[in-house]
Formats: C-alpha cells, structure tokens, sequence
C-alpha cells in the first residue's frame, strides 16, 4: 500500500498517463537570456528583504541573510558564559599542547589530520576536535558522487570551465585550477585507502553527469558516496592513532602575544568544562549553516552545521566572501513529513528521472545547475500553481523516478540508489513504481572565509593570518555563486590535504608566544562602538527549535 495521501493518487494518476509520450521528448532548457530573469524573480539569494549589511568586521558593509548577520554580530559565546561571569580561563596551563589542532570532525577534517601525518607531525602531535561523534559530517550525509576529469574525452580544463560557468564566473579562478588539476590524484589516493567505488565488470570506473556538467566525471559508490568516503577516512585516522576529541566543539580561537593564532578554546559538551589547546598550526574544517533554516527552509544538512568556524575566523579578522549565497539543492524531499528537507540525490535525475508538475509536464531539463532547477521548480509551485499541495499547506513537485528503470531496465535503481530506495520504502513509497515530491531545500554554503591557494585564512588587505589554515564548505571562492554537484566531496579532500600539508610545513618552523584572549574583548568592544544591541551569542553551536521556526 502507497505511503502517499489519497489525495495525491489524482496526480500521480496524471504523471503514469504522460510518462510514454515525455519519454519521447527531452525536457526544455532554459535559454541562456532567460536564465537571469529567472533567478532573479524566483530563487531565493534574489530577495533583497532576506538579507541585510553586516555592521562590523572586516566583511563590514557586506550582505548576508539575516541569520548569518545575526551570527556574525553576536557576542562571543566564551565571553558571555564564562569571561564576563568571572570564569577563569587558564591560559599558562593548556590542556593539550599540539603541533596541528584541527577543527571539524568530517571529510575535511579527517584528510587534513592525514596529509598532516604524511608530511611529518607524529600522530600524537596532532588533535581532531570535533563537535559530535567523529565522522558526524555532512560528508556522510553526501550521496550522488565525486568530480573528476580522468578520461580521455575529458580534461581538467572543461572541468574547470564548467565549475566557472555554474558559478557564474564569480569563482576564484585559482581555487577552481587547484581543484580541477588535483582531481584525478584524490580519486587515485581515495580508491588505494579503500573506497569502493562502481565499477564495471573490467574494472573500468562507472562515471555518470552531473547538474551543469558537460562530461560524464561523476564517481561514485551508490548512492553512499559520502558515506563510503568518509568510512574510509576514519578507518585511515584510526588505525593511525591520530587523536580524536569528539563532543568538543570550538567556542573560540586563540591568539599569542604578536596576533598569530596559537589554538583554541574547547568546551566539553557532556561536562561544560572548557579546555585550552595550544597549537602551532590550527585547520578549521568545520562545514556549512544549513542548520539556520536560512528563509525557513529545511535542510539536508547534519545537526551540527551551525556556521562555528566562520564565526570564530571573523573574530580574528579573517575576510569573507559570497555568503550572500546560499544552495538549495532542487530535490529535497516534500513528503512524507518525516524526511521532509532531506536529499533526493542529483543522481536520481542523472539516472534519468524528470520533474513533472501537476500538468504532467516535464517542465525543465533537469540536469541544468542546481539554482536554476530550483528556481524553476518554486516558480511552478508560486507563479504557476502547477505543484502539488500537502496536506499540511507545502508545495512541491513529482520527480518521476520510475522512468529511471523504464529507460535503463529493471533493477537500476537498487543498484545504483539503493539509499534513495530504503528511505522511501521506510514510508511506504516503492520508488521504482510511484514518483518522489520534491521541494528545493537549504543544501550548502556557498560562501564563506577566505583562503588562498595554500589553504591559509585571508585577513584584512588579502595577507594570511597567522598559523590559521581552513578547508571544505567553511571557505568561499571555490565554487563562487553556486557549486556544481560532486564538488564538495572533491574541494574537501583536495583543500584538506593542501591545508594538513601546510600546516605540518608552518607548524615544523614556528614557536607560538603567550596564549591570549585579547581579540574577544576587543570584539565586545566593537560591538558596543557599532551600535549593536543583540541578545545573540555565537557560535550557536547546536540548533534551537524552540523558536517558531515557519519552514516552507
């Protein structure tokens, strides 16, 4: 029995009886002249009232929604819970005294930790603080694949100019060479540590497209890519010793006596205690802001994805860029209820599945970049009204999955989406046989701090800031205003190890001075010469839902 309402089994009806003759047509792109049009009225970065201009920092006078200004204007959490209640920190005796301190338990964090140890930090010199459980990432949670451009009728080039021209050339091109150039190596060293990717009978790579792609580059295992990914870090952290310090996030970077960074100030979730790590070389890999709900959309993102590492590097002076951009992936699911938000991999439409409205139109060439597919299916649910309407109000749109095994023969599906498979079937929905609601949903941080092509924090005038190196979606530039799908799983592991790398060489030849916590209440400070009055302390660290929270 279907897990759908029955008040969905009229338009599901409709999508059955138009699925031979859209089997006969390919879905219309969007032309080239129409595309900004389309952005502008109906994505979600093009709604000037969501977003406001940051007040203070060296992103002063730059626009971000009013969840991420509001982070970024916040009190210091250390300052607000400890510093200014009289809590002593104990700077001359850190807890742990490191070469490497690396910040974020997911993809990024693990390869860093590694190329850190290859390139000569003991295993006992290097700290992985993470939030929650090691490996709790969105990197898990990334399913559809990995870019590379490692066949003949493909090169890094085209690569490139399709991660440019899906960013809508607002990329920094030198992130975008580094990325591309570093590909085929990450695919290589993923598989020899253990990845599984698909494969063909001879061993040959199973490749497929992506959105905004005009290559088969797409890597993959299933539709568990991240997952398989990020098994195979951790075994690798593991088995090596390095030390992993779960359940402690960082509530605020440390400084010496000359401005560099010299650790971070920890604090234990089960215990509340604060520990002071003093480290040479400190690598924030903390991940995205899915967790803030930007516009009351729902997420694909993990618990934990609450902005920390930006917040922490903004304090110290690191610059930032396109965090007025945010991703929504097309695909998220509308329904059931109980996975609403969460990721309908690109896969599913690579594989051949198109988005229909209620008309039993295929309304757009589903595998245009993620923005404009999203734009274009909000406009059939607002300006159209040509999307299905839930029982609780939302809006969404079929994406009809069965054509997948129509096109590509039975059993395609279980091989290829096994994932995608198992969470509907939990509901009652075979996807082989009935289509999926889809609604877009909050999937990625665009933007983010600034780094050059040596995985170092940028601050004020682009100079580095001191012994403080970051990588994965708490950085911008790589992907400018939009990333192309399987190019987060890749920028991870090729800025990981470009950071772990760097921080091993910085680490070897520098000596920090005398922990301190002066730049916190400078910050204070500033907040008070700015005018602002707020109530908000950063990093937020886990979500609250205690508010009203409206999603779409």
């Amino acid at each position: 029995m279907s897990g759908y309402p029955p008040e969905f089994r009229e338009s599901i009806k409709i999508i059955e009886e138009t699925r031979e003759e859209r089997l006969k047509i390919t879905p219309p792109r969007v032309p080239l002249e129409e595309k900004e049009e389309l952005l502008r009225k109906f994505h979600p970065d093009y709604k000037k009232e969501a977003k406001r201009q940051i007040k203070i920092g060296a992103g002063k006078g730059e626009y971000a929604p009013h969840e991420v200004a509001n982070l970024l204007e916040a009190h210091s959490f250390l300052y607000m819970n400890a510093l200014s209640n009289g809590v002593e920190i104990d700077l001359e005796d850190p807890d742990f005294d490191v070469d490497v301190l690396i910040i974020g338990g997911g993809g990024g964090g693990a390869t860093a930790a590694l190329w850190a140890l290859y390139n000569g930090i003991p295993a006992d010199r290097i700290l992985l603080a993470t939030k929650l459980r090691f490996g709790d990432a969105n990197t898990k949670m990334a399913q559809g694949g990995i870019q590379a451009a490692d066949r003949e009728y493909d090169s890094p080039i085209i690569h490139f100019l399709d991660v440019m021209r899906g960013g809508h050339y607002t990329n920094d091109p030198d992130l975008v060479r580094i990325l591309v150039t570093s590909a085929p190596f990450i695919i290589k060293w993923l598989e020899e540590l253990g990845v599984m990717f698909d494969k063909e009978p001879d061993g040959t790579m199973i490749e497929v497209s992506g959105g905004g792609t005009s290559r088969l580059r797409m890597h993959s295992a299933g539709d568990y890519t991240g997952l398989e990914i990020m098994r195979t870090l951790m075994d690798e952290v593991l088995n090596r010793e390095i030390r992993v310090l779960e359940f402690s996030p960082a509530v605020e970077l440390l400084t010496d006596d000359e401005g560099n960074i010299a650790g971070a100030v920890l604090m234990n979730l089960e215990t509340e205690q604060y520990l002071v790590v003093r480290a040479k070389s400190t690598v924030l890999t903390t991940g995205g802001f899915g967790r803030l709900h930007i516009q009351g959309f729902q997420t694909t993102n993990h618990y934990g994805a609450t902005m920390d590492g930006v917040v922490l590097a903004y304090r110290v002076g690191a610059e930032i860029r396109d965090l007025d951009s945010v991703q929504y992936h097309p695909t998220g699911a509308a329904w059931p209820l109980q996975i609403a938000g969460q990721l309908v991999t690109e896969k599913v439409r690579s594989l051949g599945a198109q988005l229909v409205n209620t008309a039993g139109e295929a309304f757009v060439y589903p595998l245009e970049p993620r923005d404009i597919v999203a734009a274009a299916i909000i406009r059939e649910c607002e300006e159209r009204k040509k999307g299905v309407i839930t029982p609780v109000g939302t809006c969404g749109v079929w994406l009809d999955s069965p054509m997948i095994e129509i096109i590509r023969g039975e059993g395609t599906i279980e091989r290829y989406l096994p994932a995608m498979l198992r969470q509907f079937r939990r509901f009652g929905i075979d996807i082989r046989k009935e289509p999926i609601l889809v609604y877009p949903t909050l999937h990625y941080q665009n933007g983010g701090i600034k780094i050059n092509t040596n995985a170092q924090v940028l601050g004020n005038g682009g100079r580095p800031i001191g012994n403080l190196f970051a990588a994965g979606e708490v950085t911008g530039g790589v992907h400018g205003k939009n990333r192309l799908m399987g190019n987060s799983l890749l920028e991870i592991t090729v800025f990981g190890r470009i950071a772990g790398i760097n921080a091993a060489k910085n680490a070897r030849n520098t000596n920090v001075g005398k922990l301190s916590l002066k730049h916190v209440y400078r910050w204070e400070e500033m907040l008070k010469e700015a005018g602002i009055e707020t109530n908000v302390v950063a990093p937020m660290i886990l979500p609250d839902y205690k508010g009203d929270i409206k999603f779409r």
